[in-house]
């Protein structure tokens, strides 16, 4: 959506005289990057809040008043942050000594600060030294976060005076949090809409006579107009008066690109894991009423290319790092094939249907015996496809020893799996859901792109134990919400089980994972679950890959339709190449590099 900016190294903090600067720093889905290292392959990686750290602490020094902000999603998404909550009780959290030590001023939560549970999250919030705000997010019997925090600082003008100087500081994260971690949170966590917590909020904030307001928004730049229970609301609840920044988030994405502001306001996104620093500079006068933002400069400052870890944090992860590093290269089994995800949004994909098989099999021991007799199906989507994470984000596992740390390759999250009863019409409309991961594509028509920007590789949830065919001609049947919006187009077509075609009526089991269970953005997602496991769908997989190694793919598989004398073009991770043959049927013909480094492919379909 935001082209990147890459900008000069020097960022001179202003000194005009009779006012005052003010410099924001923010960081954003670090999702536990501590370390400039990719425990997935064990090798450097150019990621983490380790290796942001010198540019932080740099441009801290070369302002006279700055404050550190954390825009949520910080303690979940890396392999340290899970081997840490395998720990048990344990504090505090690497990430919280980390923040700690560079001195943040505030934080917000993002929705996976719930992905480890209840406990882990108020650890971490007891250690941390900085307050952590959310508007609309709340504790149902304690208390979870304070709605807003109001930071009194001195700071100093361009002439060395000092002034008394008031923030307030407001918090939001998605209202479908709770629905995305309902299993985890078992009502223990409410959520609200943004724009309704923030009319709410802002008249109390307001009474507090701040000098300066900043939204945490964990929030994504999306649609300008508002609607109730929006994921991504940035863009409405900049236009509120009483907030004067945001910073906003979760869609991993950059801003600004080009000077843009949010109905006029500075704003900020920093990326994830560490990619970026969000950068904010503000000029205030003060006058009759005040201190008022005369100028303004936001700018999405990318990390240094080198992986070099600050040397203090690097010190208080040591522990955390070696653990990690050991846990994950504890050996499991073997494969006699490659386990890669280079192709799984084009093609039948052994790594996808390794991860669906074995947690199918897992859940058979929890099946109703009033049901026994219903055939068992498996929802999984491909976790590291490219996409925004980059040509390097792919899973590339060799054929030889399967480690730990392929384990975590394969499945990133701690997601559990559930058990839900779905009809013929059920599996049709999920499978439907899937397949707007895929543009239209006109017949006779050349080299369009297949695979839409917007919609990211591990939301394309495929249900293996059925067989199907996409018609790329017809528009999507629903969009990325779950709303019907074609209700007269099929993209799914040839749809059958066993051999057979599945009916409206008929009846199935399946077996999808506690973050898509009770979401509502795949049908019939939210309906209640039959069984639920507190096994986690990773430990599940390398059970089985220890009991019973990598079986071969299954004999059942999804295709496109053919469309003859059309192509489109498709992009991937750079070593895609060894694995051309895996897609021999579109008759690929490698492109070349795009900018981003991602290798590109025309397929004939």
């Amino acid at each position: 959506m935001y082209v990147l900016r890459y900008l000069s190294d020097k960022f001179p903090a202003p000194r005009i005289s009779g006012k005052l600067h003010l410099r924001l720093l923010a960081t954003s889905d670090l999702h536990a990057h501590l370390m400039p290292w990719d425990y997935l392959t064990d090798r450097p990686a150019a990621t983490g809040l380790a290796r942001l750290a010198p540019l932080i602490r740099r441009l801290r020094a070369e302002a006279a008043n700055s404050l550190l902000l954390d825009n949520g999603d910080f303690l979940q998404g890396s392999a340290m942050g899970d081997w840490f909550a395998r720990q048990g009780p344990a504090c505090p959290h690497p990430m919280v000594q980390a923040m700690n030590a560079l001195g943040y001023d505030a934080g917000t939560l993002g929705n996976h600060e719930f992905s480890h549970g209840m406990p882990l999250l108020r650890d971490a919030l007891a250690a941390m030294r900085f307050p952590v705000v959310s508007a609309n997010l709340s504790g149902r019997d304690a208390p979870l976060a304070p709605r807003y925090a109001i930071l009194d600082r001195h700071f100093t003008d361009a002439d060395g005076t000092s002034h008394p100087f008031r923030i307030a500081l407001i918090g939001f994260a998605p209202p479908q949090t709770t629905k995305w971690e309902a299993l985890k949170l078992k009502g223990a966590v409410q959520s609200g809409d943004i724009l309704a917590a923030a009319r709410e909020t802002l008249p109390e904030i307001a009474a507090q006579r701040p000098d300066l307001t900043i939204a945490l928004a964990h929030t994504g730049i999306a649609e300008s107009e508002e609607s109730e229970g929006m994921e991504n609301a940035a863009l409405p609840l900049a236009a509120l008066a009483g907030i004067e920044v945001v910073v906003a988030g979760h869609t991993h994405l950059t801003f600004p690109a080009k000077g843009e502001t949010l109905h006029g306001k500075p704003a900020v996104m920093a990326g994830f894991h560490g990619s970026h620093l969000g950068l904010i500079d503000l000029t205030l006068t003060r006058g009759a009423t005040g201190w008022t933002v005369a100028t303004h400069e936001a700018r999405a400052i990318p990390a240094s290319a080198e992986p070099q870890a600050d040397a203090e944090l690097a010190a208080l992860a040591a522990a955390a790092h070696r653990g990690t590093r050991d846990w994950l290269g504890h050996p499991l089994g073997r494969t006699d094939q490659p386990l890669h995800s280079h192709f799984a949004l084009i093609a039948p994909s052994l790594a996808r249907s390794l991860v669906a098989t074995a947690q199918a099999e897992h859940m058979r021991q929890h099946i109703p015996p009033a049901l026994a007799d219903v055939p068992l199906l498996s929802a999984v989507a491909p976790f590291r496809t490219g996409g925004r994470g980059g040509p390097t984000n792919i899973t590339d596992i060799p054929a030889g020893p399967v480690l730990q740390r392929h384990v975590a390759d394969l499945y990133l999250h701690p997601n559990t799996p559930v058990l839900l009863f779905l009809t013929g019409e059920d599996v049709a409309n999920w499978l439907e859901r899937a397949a707007i991961l895929f543009n239209r594509i006109t017949p006779q028509s050349r080299d369009s792109a297949l695979v839409r920007s917007d919609i990211p590789g591990f939301d394309f949830d495929l249900i293996d134990g059925v067989s199907f065919a996409i018609d790329l001609t017809r528009p999507p049947r629903f969009d990325p919400y779950g709303h019907l919006v074609a209700p007269e187009s099929r993209r799914i077509g040839e749809l059958t089980c066993k051999g057979s075609p599945v009916r409206p009526e008929d009846r199935f089991l399946l077996v999808t994972n506690s973050y898509r269970a009770g979401s509502g953005v795949y049908p019939a997602s939210n309906r209640p679950p039959l069984a639920t496991s507190t096994v986690p769908i990773r430990d599940i997989l390398a059970a089985h890959i220890t009991a019973k190694g990598v079986p071969p793919l299954p004999a059942e598989e999804w295709r496109f339709a053919p469309l003859p004398d059309t192509t489109v073009t498709f992009d991937t991770g750079p070593e895609a190449g060894e694995h051309i043959h895996d897609i021999a049927r579109f008759r690929p013909e490698p492109l070349g590099l795009t900018p981003l480094g991602f290798l590109r492919f025309r397929l004939s379909l």
